[in-house]
């Protein structure tokens, strides 16, 4: 695996980049050599934070952690992403998709689906135009921390969701 390994108000040493070489070193049996590793280091007052993103092919596994020690929020995020893995796995097992960005060895392996995902409500509604402002209301009147719409100004399917620091984002689909 490749590591492109960058810091947000923290200093990259050596020290880390091993810790980091070492645990999400794991995971290089599930990969080929080429696939791409984004390890991102961050520091905010006493909590350390480490996000990895692994691009494969049609989706991307990702995970952070969040923690008062640096090199323990290094020794979660390569649990996190081992369950993940199991996971995405059986989606790419039973839908047949292409796995190149995965080891021949580990996809040949029999595998155990830990929580197999199950749909247990599916829910219609009209989806009336509305500005994403509007939205955001919406979603905080109904006390969802996501909401769909149609954009009246776009007239496109969006969502809009809440996020940490209680500011919101808008996903919007890309053609």
């Amino acid at each position: 695996m490749r590591y492109i390994i960058s810091g947000k108000n923290i200093d990259v040493t050596e020290g880390l980049k091993t810790a980091v070489y070492e645990k999400i070193g794991k995971l290089e049996r599930y990969f080929t050599p080429d696939t791409e590793v984004h390890v991102t280091l961050s520091t905010e007052k006493h909590r350390h934070k480490i996000e990895v993103t692994i691009p494969v092919k049609g989706s991307i596994i990702r995970a952070e952690q969040v923690s008062s020690d640096l090199y323990v929020s290094i020794d979660l995020v390569e649990e996190i992403i081992e369950r993940q893995l199991r996971k995405y796995k059986s989606k790419l097992v039973n839908n047949k998709q292409a796995a190149f960005n995965f080891n021949k060895s580990y996809m040949e392996d029999e595998y155990e689906e830990d929580n197999p995902i199950k749909i247990v409500r599916t829910k219609k509604f009209a989806i009336k135009p509305m500005d994403p402002e509007e939205a955001c209301v919406q979603m905080e009147l109904l006390g969802h921390s996501f909401f769909v719409f149609r954009n009246s100004e776009t007239d496109e399917v969006n969502v809009v969701y809440k996020r940490k620091g209680n500011t919101y984002g808008i996903i919007e689909p890309e053609y």
